[in-house]
C-alpha cells in the first residue's frame, strides 16, 4: 500500500506568540484589558483614593509654611517643619481649651435651634400649600442625606472619620518630611522619555496647590473672625460657634457661604427680628467684602477657578464621594486645570517649534 506524502503546515498557528498579528493583538487586548482592570479598581479603591489625596494636600499645606518658615529662619528642613507642627498643635490644642466647653454648649443649642426653625419654616409652607405632608423636617433631612455621598457612608459614623482623619494627618506629615523621596519614586514609574515633562507638571501642581491652600485659609481666617465678631456685637445667639463654622465652610467656596448664610439667618431669627435682620446684615458685608476684596486679591496670587467650574465640581464630587469628595473639590479642580494647561503649553512649544523648522527649511 502506498504513502501519502505528508505536507508539513508553515504558517504560524494562531496560537503562535511569534506570530507578529497575534502579538500585536495581544498588545491590544491587554491595553483594553488593563484599562478595564484599572478602572475597576479605582471604583473599589476610590476612599482610599480620596484619603491619600487628603493626605497629599495636607502635605502641601506642611510644605508651604515650611517655605514660607525658610524665609525667615535659615535652618534646616527638619526643624522647620516641627517648628510648623508644633505651632498647629498649639493653636488646635489652645483652641479647644479655650472654648471646648463653651463650642460644646452652643453645638447641642445649635442643633435644637436649627431644629425649631426648620420644623417653622416647613409648617408655614405647609399651610400656604407649598410643601403638604412635611410639618415634620426630619423625614427629609434623613431624605437628603439618604441620597447625597452613599459612596463614603461609613466616613460618617465617628470611628470612621475618625481613622480617616488620622492616617490622612500621618500620609501628609511623612509626605512633607521628605517630598523629593517620593517625587523621584513617581518620575521613576514614568517613561524615561517623558520624565522632564512629568516633572515640570508635577512642580507646576504642587505650586499651585500650595497657592491655593494659601488662599483658602486667609479667607477662613478672615470669615471666622470677622463674622464672630461682629455677630457677637449684634447680641446673635452663639457667635463664636457661628464664627468656627462659617471659617471652617470657608474652604468650600460657594456651597459654604450659602450653608453658613442659612445657619446665620437661622439663629438670627431664633432670637427675635433684630438680631436675625443683624446676621443678614453680617452676612451680606462679610461675603462682599470676601467677594470684592479679599478673593480678587487672594486671586491675583494664588489660582483663580471660575466660580461655575468649582461650584459644579463640587456638586459632582459631593454626589459621588460624599464630604470627602466635597472638601477636596477645588483641589482636584486645580491639579486637573494645573496639568491641562501644562499640556497645552507643551503643545503650543510644539507647534511654534515645528513652524520655526518649517519656516528656516523654506528660506534655504
Amino acid at each position: 500500500m502506498a504513502q501519502t506524502k505528508t505536507t508539513l503546515v508553515t504558517d504560524p498557528s494562531p496560537n503562535e506568540l511569534r506570530d507578529p498579528f497575534v502579538r500585536q493583538e495581544l498588545k491590544r487586548a491587554s491595553v483594553w484589558l488593563g484599562l478595564i482592570g484599572a478602572i475597576a479598581l479605582v471604583v473599589l479603591l476610590v476612599q482610599p483614593l480620596l484619603i491619600i489625596l487628603a493626605g497629599i494636600v495636607f502635605a502641601a499645606l506642611l510644605d508651604g509654611g515650611v517655605r514660607l518658615l525658610g524665609k525667615v529662619l535659615p535652618i534646616g528642613r527638619g526643624w522647620r517643619l516641627l517648628i510648623v507642627v508644633l505651632l498647629v498643635v498649639a493653636f488646635l490644642l489652645g483652641t479647644f481649651y479655650l472654648t471646648g466647653v463653651q463650642v460644646s454648649q452652643q453645638v447641642m443649642q445649635l442643633r435644637s435651634t436649627l431644629e425649631v426653625q426648620a420644623n417653622r419654616v416647613t409648617g408655614f409652607l405647609s399651610a400656604q400649600g407649598l410643601m403638604p405632608g412635611a410639618s415634620d423636617v426630619n423625614g427629609i433631612v434623613k431624605q437628603a442625606l439618604g441620597s447625597v455621598g452613599r459612596v463614603t457612608s461609613w466616613v460618617g459614623t465617628a470611628i470612621g472619620a475618625i481613622t480617616s482623619l488620622f492616617m490622612m494627618l500621618v500620609l501628609g506629615l511623612f509626605l512633607a518630611m521628605e517630598p523629593n523621596l517620593y517625587e523621584r519614586g513617581l518620575q521613576w514609574l514614568v517613561p524615561s522619555d517623558a520624565r522632564p515633562e512629568f516633572a515640570r507638571t508635577t512642580q507646576r501642581m504642587g505650586e499651585t496647590l500650595r497657592k491655593l491652600l494659601a488662599g483658602r485659609l486667609l479667607g477662613m481666617a478672615f470669615e471666622g473672625v470677622f463674622t464672630g465678631l461682629v455677630l457677637a456685637i449684634g447680641g446673635v445667639p452663639m457667635a463664636m460657634l457661628l464664627g468656627i463654622i462659617a471659617g471652617i465652610l470657608a474652604f468650600i467656596p460657594n456651597l459654604g457661604a450659602i450653608i453658613t448664610g442659612v445657619l446665620m439667618v437661622a439663629v438670627g431669627f431664633s432670637g427675635g427680628t433684630h438680631t436675625g435682620l443683624w446676621a443678614i446684615a453680617t452676612y451680606v458685608v462679610v461675603q462682599t467684602i470676601d467677594g470684592y476684596v479679599v478673593v480678587p486679591m487672594v486671586a491675583k496670587r494664588t489660582v483663580d477657578l471660575p466660580p461655575a467650574l468649582t461650584l459644579g465640581t463640587q456638586i459632582m464630587a459631593s454626589a459621588l464621594f460624599g464630604i470627602l469628595g466635597l472638601a477636596l473639590a477645588d483641589p482636584m479642580t486645580a491639579m486637573v486645570k494645573t496639568a491641562l494647561k501644562c499640556r497645552a503649553e507643551r503643545e503650543s512649544e510644539a507647534i511654534d517649534a515645528d513652524a520655526q523648522t518649517s519656516e528656516s527649511n523654506s528660506l534655504r
